[in-house]
This record gives structure tokens, sequence and C-alpha cells, in this order.
């Protein structure tokens, strides 16, 4: 999705947990990005690739922001990178970080992001996926594991979804921390917490506590401020323009 998104003033904001990883391809300036309270992690660069985490990151901007930006399933992350998701969770790499397993093409990919024109960016980036993908061997997971993660992003509880796919909650346990570096109930967290991110600011607070599985508003709040470090009526009127400009912006394009 490529966005180019006018924010006012400098500033920063919160990139979410998710259950896909993600890659950050800025125009204009690099991207400036941290995991929220470890200032160690830090990262200036021209791509960012970012693992699946459980906090949130702050990202640092000069009051506009331009450039593509892609969710990777853990399958994806397979395809692409040749690697389990699990060995990039909790991490904030560049392209760079990653170039031996990468094709030339994607490899040099910001140099040639910053060479193309704006309204092309999209579809450079998007060939330069594919010859990437198509000089790997094809891959796949078990198709009961593929179930599994599939269910716990979309909020599934560990316990029903170790029922469905006919695995002990142990050995579920060993083949989504194996595949994607969190256990299934930190998966069931973040797909629950992204199906209430999703209905922020369309629907009252309690009812969308209800709508995704949460015991009540307090219980929402609660996963609010330890998934994003904040609550949610913090991120509807922070963030949620952001969001919304973004995907106007990706829309567009």
């Amino acid at each position: 999705m490529s966005y180019d998104v006018d924010l006012g003033a400098a500033g920063s904001h919160r990139g979410l947990p998710s259950s896909q990883l993600t890659l950050v391809l800025p125009a204009d300036d690099p991207l400036d990005v941290a995991w929220a309270g470890e200032p160690g992690s830090r990262t200036v660069a021209w791509s960012s690739v970012s693992g699946l985490h459980t906090g949130p990151a702050r990202i640092r901007h000069d009051g506009h922001q331009r450039g593509v930006q892609l969710a990777l399933t853990p399958l994806g992350a397979r395809a692409l990178l040749g690697m389990p998701a699990a060995e990039l969770a909790g991490r904030l790499l560049s392209l760079p970080d990653l170039a031996p397993a990468l094709a030339p093409g994607l490899r040099h990919l910001p140099e040639r992001l910053a060479e193309t024109p704006h309204e092309r960016r999209a579809a450079l980036v998007a060939a330069a996926l594919a010859d990437q993908a198509r000089r790997r061997a094809p891959v796949a997971l078990r198709p009961e594991v593929a179930r599994a993660l599939a269910l716990l992003a979309r909020g599934r509880t560990v316990a029903a979804t170790a029922a469905e796919v006919g695995y002990s909650r142990r050995h579920l346990a060993q083949l989504v921390r194996a595949e994607t570096g969190l256990t299934p109930k930190q998966l069931h967290r973040i797909g629950r917490f992204e199906r209430s991110r999703d209905l922020l600011g369309r629907r009252r607070l309690a009812e969308v506590a209800a709508a995704c599985g949460y015991a009540d508003q307090a219980h929402l709040t609660r996963e609010w401020t330890a998934l994003a470090g904040c609550p949610p009526s913090a991120w509807i009127s922070e963030e949620l323009p952001f969001v919304q400009d973004t995907a106007a912006a990706g829309a567009a394009r």
C-alpha cells in the first residue's frame, strides 16, 4: 500500500502489535522507529522489517510521511525471506540486515524506489516481491498449523483452537512458538486486539468489548494499555485520524 500523509507538524505515532510482520519502505526521509520504552532498539533506515511483537513502536516523523507499507503473514515471511517469522519476532531490522536471504531486486529496492515516481512505486515493490518469491522453493505449513495460526489471529481462544485442529495445548504451543516466536496466548491476544482496533470509532467501547470477546469495557482498556501503551479512548483521539488518512491515501493509489 502506498501512503502519502500530511500530519501537519513533527511528532510521533504508535505502531501497534499485529498478527502480521510489517515491511515499510519510506520515501523522502528514512524511517525513525523504536520499540516504546526501548531506546536501544531505535533504527533510522530506508527500510524497516518489524517482526511480530506484543508492544507498541514509536515512529518519529517531521510532519509528512510517504512511502510503501506491506503486511506479511508468517507464511509470507517464509516465502519471501526463507525463514520462519520466529526468527524475526521482537526485532526491528532493515533490508540490508537480511541481505543474504534477498534477491538483488529486493535487496536494492530502497535505492530503486527513490528513483521511481511516486505513482509507480507500489508496482515496483510488487514486482520485486514477486521476483523474490519466484527465486525461492515453494513453502507450505502443515494445514493444521496454518489453520491454528489463522484462528488465533482472528481472536479464537487457545482452547478452542487446539480442539479444532486436534492438538493438545502443549503441542500447539510448541508449533506456534516455533513458527511465530509468540505463544498461542500472545497471538490470541493480538488477534482479539486487532479486531477491536478495526471497530474503534465505529461503535461504543462497551459494544466493541462485547463483540471482540472481552469480559467488559474495563478488560478491553487493560488489554489496550498493555498492548498499545494507551487506552482505546486515547488512541481514537490521537491515532485514528492518522490511520484513516493513511488508508485513504492507499486507496487513492
